[in-house]
This record gives C-alpha cells, sequence and structure tokens, in this order.
C-alpha cells in the first residue's frame, strides 16, 4: 500500500469516523460503522460473474459507510480471478439479530459472515451455525500470536470460530498545551497506575472559572472497571470482584479531590468524551483508537481549538505488567457451517484477517487485529495524527484484553456490573458494597 495513496483515504475515513457514535464495550461502535436506521433490511449487491468463476456472499453492515469493504472485495479479486465476492448488506441496527436469523434458516448460502460483537458470536456458536476455523488455520499455519492474545480470549470448548480483522483499542489521549502550561513533562509509554495518579494530580487547578482536571472518565463502567483486568489474573466474568478495588479507590478519591470530573454530574449533563476533551482543561483521558479519526478531523475542521496539540500513549499498567497491555474490541470473519463454498472462504478470511488485508484497513484508517511496525506506520501518517515518537509508539500493544470475554451469560452479567459501577460512583453504595453486590448477583447468574 502506498503512503501516496493514504492521504487522501485516511482523510476520507476521518470525515466518516466524525459521524460515528463511539462506545465502551461494543465492537459495533466503530469510527466506520456508525449506528444507523439500518434495519433489518436486506440489501444484495448485484455482482456479475464471468464463466467459471464463483460467486460468493459476505453478510456485511452499512456498505455505502464503510470504506474498506471495497478495497478489500477489489485486491482480494485481482489475486483470485475465479473467484467474486457479493456483498449482503444486513443493515447496522439489528444486525446480529438478522444474521442469526438467516443462518438459522433453510435457505441460508452464504459463504462468510462478518460478526459485529463478541455476545453475538457466542449465539451463533451455541446454535451450531459456524464452522470451526481450526483445521483451516492448522492446514496454512497461520500465526495466532500475532494477535496478541485475542483469540484465546474466543476459544470455545477449545475451539476457534471466528478470526478478528479489526480491533480498536484503549490509549490515554493527553491535551500537550495543559501540560506545557503546568510546566509538566508529558505521560510516556511505560506509567504505574500510581505514576498516572500523581501527574494527573500534578495538572490539577481548582481555581474556580479556570479549573483544569488531571484526568477525565467517561460514565462506561469499562472506563474503571477494566483497569482491573490488564494484569491478565483476573476477567470481568470472574464472579469476584474484589481486585477492582483499588481502582475504583483510585478514581474516587480523584473524584473527590477534584482531579476528574463529578461521575453524577457526567450522567446529569450527558457530556460526551469528546466534548470534554475538546473544552481543552482536560489533562489526560483514557478512551478508545476509534476517537483517532474523529479528534483528527474535528481539529482539521476548526470546530476543535482548544485541544489541537494533543498526543496518545498507552494505557497504565499495574506494577510488572508489561507495558502496552490495553483493552480491546474485536470485528471478525467467521464461515458458516452450511457455507457452499468453504475452501474459497476460507481464502477470503485469511486475506482480510492476514497482513494484506491489515494494510488495506490501516489505509483506510481503521485499526487492524494484526498490528506490524509497517502497519503501525501507516495508521501514523494519517493527516493530524502527532507527529511525536511516543504517539507513534502507543499504537504497539504488548497483550490485549477482551472488554466482554466469551460467555453465554455476558448480556446478564453486564447488567449487574453497569448497576453496581452507577452506585459506586454515584456514593449510593460504597465500594465494599458495590462489590459485594456484584459478587453475589454474578455468581446467581454464573450457578444457573
Amino acid at each position: 500500500m502506498k503512503k501516496k495513496r493514504l492521504a487522501s483515504l485516511l482523510t476520507a475515513a476521518a470525515m466518516v469516523g466524525s459521524l460515528a457514535a463511539c462506545g465502551g464495550g461494543d465492537s459495533s461502535s466503530t469510527a466506520t460503522s456508525p449506528a444507523g436506521d439500518g434495519g433489518a433490511t436486506t440489501a444484495a449487491e448485484t455482482v456479475a460473474a464471468a464463466e467459471g468463476q464463483t460467486v460468493m456472499k459476505w453478510s456485511i453492515w452499512d456498505k455505502d459507510l464503510t470504506l474498506y469493504y471495497q478495497p478489500l472485495i477489489e485486491e482480494f479479486e485481482k489475486q483470485n480471478p475465479d473467484l467474486k465476492i457479493e456483498m449482503v448488506d444486513l443493515g447496522s441496527s439489528d444486525y446480529q439479530t438478522v444474521l442469526g436469523t438467516q443462518l438459522t434458516g433453510s435457505g441460508s448460502d452464504f459463504d462468510i459472515v462478518t460478526i459485529k460483537d463478541v455476545p453475538g458470536y457466542t449465539t451463533l456458536v451455541n446454535k451450531g451455525v459456524l464452522e470451526p476455523l481450526d483445521e483451516f488455520i492448522a492446514n496454512d499455519g497461520v500465526d495466532l500470536g500475532a494477535y496478541k492474545g485475542l483469540t484465546d480470549q474466543i476459544l470455545v470448548d477449545g475451539k476457534l470460530y471466528e478470526l478478528p480483522f479489526r480491533s480498536d483499542f484503549w490509549v490515554v489521549y493527553y491535551n500537550k498545551d495543559v501540560f506545557d502550561a503546568a510546566g509538566a513533562a508529558y505521560p510516556t509509554n511505560d506509567m504505574t497506575f500510581d505514576e498516572y495518579d500523581a501527574l494527573a494530580r500534578q495538572l490539577t487547578v481548582d481555581t474556580p472559572g479556570q479549573e483544569v482536571y488531571g484526568a477525565h472518565y467517561h460514565t462506561w463502567r469499562s472506563a474503571v472497571q477494566l483497569f482491573g483486568i490488564l494484569d491478565g489474573k483476573n476477567t470481568i466474568l470472574d464472579g469476584s470482584y474484589d481486585f477492582l478495588k483499588p481502582y475504583y479507590e483510585m478514581v474516587l478519591a480523584e473524584q473527590e479531590d477534584g482531579v476528574c470530573q463529578d461521575y453524577a454530574t457526567l450522567k446529569t449533563s450527558n457530556l460526551h468524551y469528546s466534548g470534554a476533551f475538546s473544552q481543552g482543561n482536560v489533562a489526560m483521558m483514557n478512551m478508545g483508537t476509534w476517537f483517532l479519526s474523529t479528534l483528527a478531523e474535528k481539529i482539521k475542521s476548526g470546530e476543535y481549538t482548544d485541544c489541537a496539540n494533543w498526543g496518545i500513549v498507552k494505557y497504565p499498567h499495574a506494577q510488572g505488567v508489561e507495558p502496552g497491555s490495553t483493552l480491546a474490541t474485536i470485528t471478525a470473519l467467521s464461515i458458516p457451517a452450511n457455507a457452499p463454498h468453504k475452501e474459497d472462504a476460507w481464502k477470503f478470511v485469511k486475506f482480510v484477517c492476514g497482513e494484506e488485508g491489515a494494510e488495506i484497513l490501516a489505509s483506510t484508517g481503521n485499526i487492524p487485529a494484526l498490528m506490524t511496525d509497517d502497519i503501525a506506520g501507516m495508521i501514523s501518517a494519517m493527516e493530524g495524527f502527532p507527529e511525536d515518537e511516543d504517539s507513534k509508539e502507543a499504537l504497539q500493544t504488548a497483550n490485549l484484553y477482551l472488554e466482554m470475554p466469551v460467555s453465554n451469560k455476558s448480556s446478564e452479567i453486564e447488567i449487574v456490573l453497569n448497576e453496581a459501577h452507577d452506585n459506586i460512583m454515584t456514593g449510593n453504595s460504597t465500594i465494599d458494597e458495590g462489590i459485594a453486590d456484584m459478587n453475589e448477583k454474578v455468581g446467581a447468574v454464573l450457578a444457573q
């Protein structure tokens, strides 16, 4: 992929990204997949196949809003002239529901399906409508280590039924002007939580009318709770949540001391994280890479002026944990159990989820699940991306942990964790009471 082509593609991707509604813990909330009114309407393109060509159907959403579909198909068909890809747009709003209905019906003829989120993946595996990919992977010698632990977290009974091709992950955004005004050194790619907390406190200004917040946490539970899983020792499905206590203690103490904005106020005002950062009085904010293109575009358009001098660094980590350990959401490809052309479908899955597909994704401003130095360099070449080396280095991760791992009880657990988080952050319960509530209620869910 040539860098001359990157500028226009990345700028266009950023413009699309500015339309997106991004959400923590929801891989459907991505820079090129805004929540729309796609509904349950199926829209298939018309593909003219030459004699001897095999046409394969690929289920997707937001065909006209997603920049990477067409270049992926064009390059794949160029390398495989006997194969044609037909996109079938199932709409974005109820994509997983519609896909599940179609795959369980007798007339399904999809060869490749896009999996939007982990709960949807789990549902399809439990219904028995996806083909295990393990034999394909073994026969072609695919190196799953390149996915930095993601594929280990989506195994079901030891088998892999999808392969990730997109992966947004969490970083720390920071406002260089705030640091410069305080005469403070910028954050680094190797910060422990103690160092991060101390730095946030150093940057805080509590003078009325001139407030500066050293840190900002959006109201998603993932912005606090998932600090606790970065050591690889716990998951958010454990059923015992005492490991969360130090992180709630840190954030609540920051809230009490004015280091970050009050959670209840943020909930009441419905302040979006982008709005908070754009005001220019937030030093650091933990957020996903889906915000990169949106931030760059809004600065370029002149909408954001008070955070134009920004950078990113890797997530803070517990003592002894490898820097670059962070949270991730994924979008993946699967092959239906009744796919008409499984061998050919695997060729497409391997291409999209491999290095060539990753380069195409990067060229359109999206973060691929497979990240190499060259691919990271392509993303950092995006117009508006910070030019400092630390920001470029922040794109290289060490260990990726899914915000919500595979479980057929994830939806029920999510409700419990959200409720407890809200109660802790608003003071309706103490940290100990909130954790006890999680332990009891999630334990009951797991025991069902």
